[in-house]
C-alpha cells in the first residue's frame, strides 16, 4: 500500500489537477460561449487564491522556521523564487481569461489554453523540486512541538475559508488523496465542513467541473 500523502501533497495534488483540467476545458471551448468562459474564471480565481495562501504562509513561515533547523539557505531562496516565478504565471493566465470573457472566440480560448499549459510548466516544476528536497525536511518535524505550533498560521484564516479548502482538495481527488486526508483531519470533520459550510465552493466551483 502506498503510503499516506502529507497535506502538503494533498494541496499539491489539487493545484495539478485544477491547472490540467483549466487546460482541457479552455481547449474544448467553442465559439461564443461566454457563459462557460466565465465559470473556468471564477473556476481559476479560486485556485490563484489558495494557492496563494499556500505558497505566502510558506514564505512567511515555514522557510524561516527550516531555515533554523538547518535546511539550506540556498534552496529555500529557490523555493521563494519560484514563488515569483508562479505568480507571475497565475497573473498571465488570469489576464487571458478576463479577454476570453470580453470575447469569447476559440482562437482566444485556444490563447488562453497556451498559457495554462505554460505556467503549468511553471507550477508543476516547483511542486515536484518542493517534494523532492523540501518534503522530507517538513516530514523530519512532524513530531516537532515548535513546528506543530507553527503549522497552526499555516490555517486559512476562518472556519469558512478552512471548510472551502477542503472541498477544493476533495473536488477530483483520487482515493489515495482522500484517505490521506481523513487520517489528518477526522472524517465527520471533514463531511460536515464540506457538506454544510463550504457553500461558496460547492455553489460557485464545484459546478464548473461537473462534467469534465
Amino acid at each position: 500500500m502506498a503510503p499516506e500523502l502529507s497535506m502538503n501533497q494533498i494541496i499539491h495534488a489539487a493545484v495539478r489537477r485544477d491547472v490540467a483540467r483549466t487546460e482541457r476545458a479552455l481547449r474544448a471551448l467553442g465559439d461564443g460561449d461566454t457563459a462557460r468562459a466565465r465559470e473556468l474564471q471564477v473556476a481559476w480565481r479560486n485556485l490563484v487564491r489558495e494557492l496563494t495562501h499556500h505558497h505566502e504562509a510558506e514564505d512567511e513561515h515555514v522557510w524561516p522556521f527550516l531555515e533554523s533547523r538547518g535546511v539550506g539557505l540556498g534552496l529555500l531562496e529557490e523555493m521563494e523564487a519560484e514563488h515569483v516565478a508562479m505568480k507571475t504565471a497565475l497573473a498571465s493566465v488570469s489576464e487571458r481569461l478576463e479577454a476570453l470573457v470580453a470575447d469569447t472566440t476559440a482562437a482566444n480560448a485556444t490563447a488562453a489554453a497556451e498559457e495554462v499549459a505554460r505556467a503549468e510548466v511553471v507550477i508543476n516544476g516547483h511542486l515536484d523540486h518542493e517534494e523532492k528536497d523540501v518534503e522530507g525536511p517538513m516530514g523530519a518535524l512532524h513530531d516537532d512541538p515548535e513546528f506543530k505550533e507553527l503549522s497552526k498560521k499555516l490555517r486559512p484564516a476562518s472556519v469558512v475559508d478552512a471548510a472551502n479548502a477542503l472541498a477544493w482538495m476533495q473536488d477530483g481527488a483520487g482515493e489515495r488523496e482522500r484517505s490521506s486526508l481523513r487520517a489528518t483531519i477526522p472524517g465527520p470533520v471533514v463531511a460536515v465542513l464540506t457538506t454544510v459550510v463550504a457553500r461558496r465552493y460547492r455553489r460557485e466551483v464545484a459546478p464548473v467541473w461537473r462534467w469534465t
